[in-house]
C-alpha cells in the first residue's frame, strides 16, 4: 500500500506556476527582483518598466524619487547585476510619471 502524500502549499505551487510563465526577458526578471534588490519603500515609489540596450527606465511616483534614485545608481546597478543571471545593466533612466 503506498501512502498518499499531504497536499502541497499552494504558494509553492503558484511560484513555479508563475516562474514558468514568466516571460524570459532582462526586463521581466529585473521586475521580478525588484523589490528585493532596492526594499519595499523604494519599490513602493518606483518600477522598472522598459530596457533597451542595457539602460533601464524607471518609473518613479515623483521627481523626487527619480532624482534620489539618480544618486543612487551607482549601488543600485552594482546590486542589480549581482542578483542577475547575466549582468547586463549598464545605466539606469529614472522619469517621474506620477504612477
Amino acid at each position: 500500500m503506498t501512502r498518499r502524500r499531504g497536499p502541497r502549499p499552494l504558494h509553492d505551487a503558484l511560484r513555479a506556476l508563475a516562474d514558468e510563465l514568466a516571460p524570459q526577458t532582462v526586463l521581466a526578471e529585473v521586475q521580478r527582483l525588484w523589490p528585493q534588490v532596492v526594499g519595499a519603500q523604494i519599490a513602493a515609489q518606483a518600477s522598472p518598466r522598459a530596457e533597451r540596450g542595457g539602460v533601464l527606465t524607471i518609473a518613479c511616483s515623483a521627481s523626487v524619487w527619480a532624482q534620489e534614485l539618480d544618486l543612487m545608481a551607482p549601488e543600485i546597478l552594482r546590486r542589480l547585476n549581482e542578483a542577475l543571471a547575466e549582468p547586463s545593466i549598464s545605466r539606469l533612466r529614472c522619469i517621474a510619471t506620477g504612477r
